[in-house]
């Protein structure tokens, strides 16, 4: 090899190393620069949950920060712990982001519960945008640690069976029937059922082994436990009326992990929250999904009753001393019940028109 050849030779390798060499650099750049939000949940990857809420907003602040926020979504408590245990795993910074059910820690969010109450929700849209406005004015000491990026609730639960469909009050008694929270589990026993409180992954089991007759789930919650496989029987409320009962949801970042953001990262995530965020949440997870698995029920042979008015009536009445109930728990934490319950229910009816 001539000199001429060895020298081209020698400038080609150099090149190549500086330009890999800044490449890496510029890669490491960008690596550094990239944040990265682990999220946590307590549903399967499957869950409508994640693929129509959580995957769809972790994509869009990707898009929309230039790939400079990335999520790792880790379902099913992958991480660990336990669905009543999330909401302190973001406030204490074990992860960043988290979807849950905050009342699974029972009598820790008492003003929030007011839209858990029974017979309060009539679509998860108003719902949902009612109770993030409820919560930024009267619960945000509830919630200090996590700054909330979306709030909503579920499209109103319903009671699901295995062998019998009970269509009176009477016929209630005895009864044993999941709960998702502590609200839940008063009013069924207000109508005469025997609760049985957990969270929606442990309902497949105890239906199967008899650990309860039925369980109050929403339409929504219903494919990822393959609910319409199990319960035969679906007992609803009559159309348009406010639900037996309601969940509410919080998509949460831990607080010192969003002050922490730059400005322009900050700026993606608050144009992702707040009211509009919520109520999209509650339509597009919530309301949009019901006549599409209600039909994967009906599909499977599944049985639909919806109480007449006067039945209806009943129920409601049966239930009056669980809203009392609130109402003075939360006025022995020094909140006027009575004011916040009116609140949530004119916040409801607004959006809801």
């Amino acid at each position: 090899m001539s000199k001429q050849q060895t020298s081209i030779l020698n400038r080609l390798c150099a090149g190549l190393v500086l330009g890999g060499l800044a490449s890496f650099a510029g890669i490491s750049q960008a690596a550094a620069q990239q944040v990265i939000l682990r999220v946590h949940h307590f549903l399967p990857s499957t869950s409508s949950a994640q693929v129509k809420l959580i995957q769809p907003w972790c994509d869009k602040i990707n898009k929309e920060s230039g790939d400079k926020l990335k999520c790792q979504i880790y379902p099913a408590m992958q991480l660990g712990g336990t669905p009543a245990q999330l909401f302190d795993q973001v406030r204490d910074g074990v992860v960043d982001v988290i979807w849950t059910v905050p009342t699974y820690a029972a009598g820790r969010f008492v003003k929030s519960e007011v839209f858990e109450l029974p017979w309060m929700v009539v679509t998860a849209k108003a719902g949902s945008r009612a109770f993030w406005d409820y919560a930024q004015k009267n619960a945000q000491d509830e919630y200090k640690g996590v700054k909330p990026l979306f709030m909503h609730v579920h499209d109103g639960a319903l009671f699901h069976f295995t062998s019998k469909q009970p269509k009176t009050l009477a016929e209630m008694k005895g009864l044993k029937i999941r709960a998702a929270t502590r609200a839940n589990s008063k009013m069924l026993a207000a109508l005469g059922a025997t609760p049985v409180q957990m969270p929606l992954p442990a309902v497949p089991e105890s239906l199967a082994k008899g650990v309860v007759d039925g369980a109050a789930v929403p339409w929504e919650g219903s494919p990822s436990i393959k609910l319409a496989e199990i319960a035969k029987y679906h007992l609803n409320v009559p159309a348009g009326a406010p639900r037996i009962s309601n969940t509410i949801f919080l998509f949460g970042m831990n607080q010192a992990k969003y002050d922490a953001l730059p400005a322009d990262l900050k700026k993606v995530i608050d144009a992702n929250s707040g009211p509009e965020t919520s109520a999209w949440a509650g339509e597009t997870g919530f309301d949009a999904v019901v006549e599409t698995y209600k039909k994967q029920a009906a599909d499977l042979g599944g049985i639909f009753y919806d109480l007449p008015q006067d039945e209806y009536k009943r129920w409601v009445e049966a239930t009056a001393a669980v809203e009392e109930e609130w109402v003075k728990e939360v006025g022995a934490k020094g909140a006027d019940g009575k004011k916040l319950l009116a609140e949530a229910r004119a916040l409801i009816q607004q959006y809801g028109k």
